[in-house]
């Protein structure tokens, strides 16, 4: 991509947990003239924000519809469990969903889990947002099961976290919009997330081959036609070669009389 054709700037969406920050400066290095708008949506939001043209693509949690957003699996998060740093699971590596059995497991309405049964004993009232459960957490009203990503976002000094070995887990993805053809920044930025080389002729649009009579005429440029150094000339027309070269097989020197 060249001139014209590079759009001035490319919107990339993000959801909470995700950290684009190592893709967003190899982006700077690549493609310094291009700038790279970072737009933040809820894991809820982002899947329309794309679908509608808020965004060019966007690091989404799965799953999303096939049949309007593409995707690219990027990596899955390890579930842990929110606790207070008094608690008595702190003393163990990790903690398994059947020791959680008698806590109060919260579940908020923005949950990112896929739970076909929630473990622990149900709260009153489900928690607005993961935010709203970390504080009931604090309170030490019960414990909360999140991707590890949300667990340090919501990092706080009287909490920690163990892994939950066996609990659903979050994938993250490379997503954008459904199209026939992937736009050359998408492609681009698909590159970057994947590690391709700056060098690699995938990821950006494809130099065309050049038609055979440029080519012809470069050749031509650069061979006799330009009478440059070391240039070959054909005869004109009608007129022989001068000098020591032959024509029709007859030697250029002059031959011995004939005779004496």
């Amino acid at each position: 991509m060249t001139g014209s054709d590079i759009p001035s700037s490319f919107r990339l969406a993000y959801v909470p947990g995700v950290t684009p920050t190592k893709w967003v400066r190899v982006w700077h290095e690549r493609l310094p003239h291009t700038s790279l708008e970072l737009v933040q949506a809820t894991a809820a939001e982002a899947p329309g924000l794309l679908a509608g043209g808020g965004a060019d693509a966007g690091l989404v949690r799965l799953p999303v519809d096939r049949g309007v957003l593409s995707a690219i699996p990027l990596y899955t998060e390890t579930t842990v469990v929110v606790i207070p740093k008094d608690h008595v699971a702190t003393a163990a590596e990790e903690v398994s969903l059947a020791e959680l059995s008698d806590e109060i497991v919260l579940h908020p309405l923005d949950d990112l889990l896929d739970w076909e049964t929630l473990p622990g004993r149900p709260a009153v009232e489900r928690p607005a947002t993961t935010a709203d459960a970390i504080e009931l957490v604090a309170a030490g009203v019960g414990v909360l099961l999140v991707p590890q990503s949300l667990a340090r976002l919501h990092h706080r000094k009287d909490l920690t976290y163990r892994p939950v070995p066996g609990a659903p887990e979050s994938r993250v993805a490379l997503s954008w919009p459904e199209a026939e053809v992937t736009p050359d920044l998408v492609e681009e930025f698909i590159g970057i997330v994947r590690g391709r080389t700056v060098n690699s002729t995938r990821g950006r649009a494809a130099t065309p081959p050049r038609p055979a009579k440029d080519k012809a005429k470069d050749k031509a440029k650069r061979g006799g036609a330009g009478g440059g150094p070391g240039a070959r000339q054909k005869p004109a027309a009608g007129r022989k070669p001068q000098g020591g070269g032959r024509a029709g097989g007859q030697s250029g020197k002059r031959g011995k009389p004939r005779g004496r």
